[in-house]
């Protein structure tokens, strides 16, 4: 009998482009902004947390941006106790006349705001740019806000993300089982009481002083994918500080386990059709088909789960090459990556796939991982769920079955984690699970939703701006994850209008491919 793993999120937008594999890099040709660093509003914040919202960073030039640290409390239960630092990076507004800024977050759990704060700040257009900044800002214990969550070492997430997620018999559940307790162990005994404090409710705290920090009355936000569950997770928390909030490629409120499972089994499988079909129209290596080829493609797969390839010192496993489809699912413009590495892999040859699961992980080619998002996904997608309980046996037998039923070739991923976040060692005060999102009296809340999203599915955005009294729908008829930025002009001006005036489309609105 096998327990559901915690649903695949991204840990960032994710964006390839050119040969194997190479990350977008956005280049602002832009004078330097002669802006001033942001005052703080002088506010006193809630009782015991004056100091760190009266605080007053010194920001320092890094790069084309300003740089800053934030401190915030460890524990908000403990405000005079420990601790701990948030990394801040403003893309300063391109005139004197600053109305604000705009905080962003890309996502995860886990991913980086800092340069994320560039690519939104090139995406918006010179209107919105001229009167607002751009901060991004690296959630605690992630990225570089200090200290950063750390859990296993460079080798053993190597084990980690080879690890065998489906499991044929008894001893291979045991083994994904002690390996995800070992994962949670290793946070608690590397990252000590940051374990325990990473949940989104404190990060939602955070992102107040935050605000305040900025100079903000109201906080102004664009949370891509996990960040929209931040943002509503603020606006539930806030709902009299929520200003203009975009979330983009929802995160339905209340998901449970085994929701969150099947909601992206269902997304992976129509971008992998979706692509499929595309595929199929031009010499495609799986077949002339999309049936033919998504055979081909779930009986290669299944062949690496007893003979994985050698890539190398290394091996392309049958979870590898999960992740390294699902990858460049994420976005239309990496389809061609995908049949590449698809050629390469029906030739014997699986590097293709290994370093779009690198990608994925954030794995540098001498073995490294350039950041803490493998880590800090985990930790705080488990912490956040601590409070679930477990599903009972017949209903994990359904979910499984339906699961397989939809995809294939993605179903046993999503139903094959024996561990889930069953055991997880630390434990968080900030319960998800109980928070009503609803946020009565917050102005407008912009929730942006792809029809074929395949890591946030449609309807995910349907449910969450149901669930908010104030909630706007903006659909974006298309293909891969979140809206922004991908080449819909009526998305990017709805987008625009309402960070600039406020001014919301109407609930409902369609964009057509």
């Amino acid at each position: 009998m096998t327990r559901l793993r915690p649903y695949l999120l991204p840990i960032a937008v994710v964006v390839l482009v050119g040969a194997l594999v190479a990350a977008l890099v956005v280049v602002l040709e832009r004078e330097r902004s002669t802006s001033a660093a942001p005052v703080p509003t002088g506010e006193q914040g809630p009782a015991g947390l004056e100091r760190f919202y009266g605080q007053e960073p010194e920001w320092t030039d890094c790069d084309d941006a300003r740089c800053a640290w934030i401190e915030v409390p460890l524990d908000y239960a403990e405000p005079a106790g420990e601790t701990i630092r948030l990394r801040a990076r403003e893309v300063p507004a391109t005139s004197d006349d600053v109305q604000g800024r705009i905080v962003v977050n890309p996502g995860g759990p886990g991913g980086s705001a800092l340069g994320f704060a560039d690519q939104v700040a090139s995406t918006l257009p010179d209107d919105v740019r001229d009167h607002y900044g751009v901060v991004g800002v690296d959630p605690r214990g992630v990225g570089s806000s200090e200290p950063a969550l750390d859990c296993l070492t460079d080798a053993e997430l190597d084990d980690w993300t080879s690890v065998d997620a489906t499991p044929d018999d008894e001893a291979e559940q045991e083994a994904l089982r002690e390996a995800s307790l070992a994962f949670g162990r290793g946070c608690v005994e590397r990252s000590g009481a940051l374990a325990s404090h990473v949940s989104t409710v404190e990060a939602a705290r955070d992102l107040d002083v935050v605000r305040a920090v900025l100079g903000d009355d109201e906080l102004t936000y664009y949370g891509a994918s996990y960040g929209t569950s931040l943002g509503s997770t603020y606006a539930a928390l806030f709902p009299q500080k929520a200003g203009r909030l975009v979330l983009d490629g929802a995160i339905a409120p209340d998901l449970t386990v085994a929701e969150g499972a099947l909601g992206q089994n269902e997304g992976f499988q129509r971008a992998l059709t979706a692509y499929l079909e595309d595929c199929v129209r031009d010499d495609c290596p799986l077949g002339d088909d999309v049936e033919s080829a998504e055979q081909v493609l779930g009986e290669t797969i299944e062949a690496l789960d007893s003979d994985p390839l050698t890539v190398g010192d290394r091996e392309l496993t049958q979870t590898q090459a999960f992740y390294g489809i699902a990858t460049p699912l994420y976005g239309e413009q990496n389809w061609p990556l995908l049949t590449v590495a698809l050629g390469q892999l029906l030739k014997g040859n699986g590097g293709g796939l290994l370093q779009l699961s690198d990608f994925y992980f954030d794995r540098s080619p001498d073995g490294s991982y350039a950041s803490n998002s493998a880590e800090a996904f985990r930790a705080i997608s488990c912490l956040d769920a601590s409070g679930e309980p477990a599903p009972k046996p017949a209903e994990v037998e359904r979910v499984t079955t339906e699961l397989s039923e939809v995809s294939p070739v993605f179903g046993p991923f999503f139903a094959g984690d024996s561990s889930g976040c069953d055991d997880w060692p630390a434990r968080s005060e900030a319960a998800q699970q109980e928070l009503d999102v609803a946020a009565p009296g917050a102005p407008p809340i912009l929730v942006v939703g792809t029809t074929r999203d395949p890591a946030t599915p449609y309807e995910w955005s349907q449910r969450l701006a149901d669930a908010l009294d104030s909630g706007v729908l903006l659909t974006r008829e298309g293909d891969g994850h979140t809206a922004l930025g991908q080449g819909n002009e009526c998305i990017d001006d709805a987008v625009a209008t309402f960070l600039l005036d406020g001014e919301a489309p109407k609930d409902g609105t369609v964009c057509e491919e």
